[in-house]
């Protein structure tokens, strides 16, 4: 189920760490700044593959609904203090039980599943790397497998903040000066993946939903569980 990496380097502004990853062919994860839209799209997205019947489909999210992922979303909601470092420790043991954990995404992609997650590893690299530094959530998430297709939701953050006022309440990260370098960080990391084979797509978030929604069927049906049908 997995296709073999050459070794490949992520580069951390001044330093490089060496990753020998796999990836998951069909694997699919959405990224993105807050309020780019990744949660409705996967929405959507569950509800066309529904509708179309096949393949089977597993839609999933990170932090997960699991007893570390509760702490986590605890911790964003600024109902449960945590330092940064911690927080990037408590994502990486979300993150393995999410892979390797009953009912994961390993257990789906062995039976021939595809797979979507809301947020993975690059999450972790973008939002724990601006408040800890990259060498922590690099070690951590290192030897996690790579999703196959990458789907990077790009939306200017003053936009996606303007999305967000109506909500109750706003999470840590929910903020203008932390999302921009957020938006530049994951731009600065998204040709490193493409160099290690994972076939990333950017899309304009800024159209209707309609139209992003559109744009990730069209990403998605080339996914190679279509191809084998």
């Amino acid at each position: 189920m997995f296709y073999g990496f050459s070794l490949c380097f992520l580069h951390f502004y001044a330093r490089v760490f060496t990753v020998n990853m796999e990836i998951i062919p069909n694997f699919a994860v959405f990224e993105g700044g807050d309020g780019s839209g990744t949660t409705t799209q996967l929405s959507l997205l569950s509800e066309r593959l529904k509708k179309a019947g096949k393949p089977c489909f597993f839609p999933t999210f990170e932090p997960t609904n699991g007893q570390i992922g509760k702490i986590i979303r605890a911790a964003l909601t600024k109902s449960a203090p945590i330092t940064p470092q911690t927080l990037a420790f408590l994502f990486s043991a979300d993150r393995n039980e999410h892979i390797y954990g009953q009912d994961g995404i390993l257990e789906h992609i062995n039976r021939d599943e595809l797979v979507v997650s809301d947020r993975y590893i690059m999450s972790s690299l973008v939002y724990q790397g601006i408040e800890c530094g990259d060498e922590l959530p690099a070690s951590l998430n290192s030897r996690f497998p790579a999703p196959g297709t990458l789907i990077f939701l790009d939306l200017e953050p003053e936009t996606a903040l303007e999305r967000m006022k109506n909500r109750e309440s706003l999470e840590i990260y929910e903020y203008l000066d932390f999302q921009i370098k957020v938006r530049e960080k994951y731009k600065s990391l998204l040709e490193t993946y493409a160099d290690c084979g994972v076939r990333v797509e950017t899309v304009d978030a800024s159209q209707t939903v309609e139209e992003v929604a559109d744009k990730v069927w069209s990403i998605i049906r080339q996914m190679p569980i279509f191809k084998a049908q």
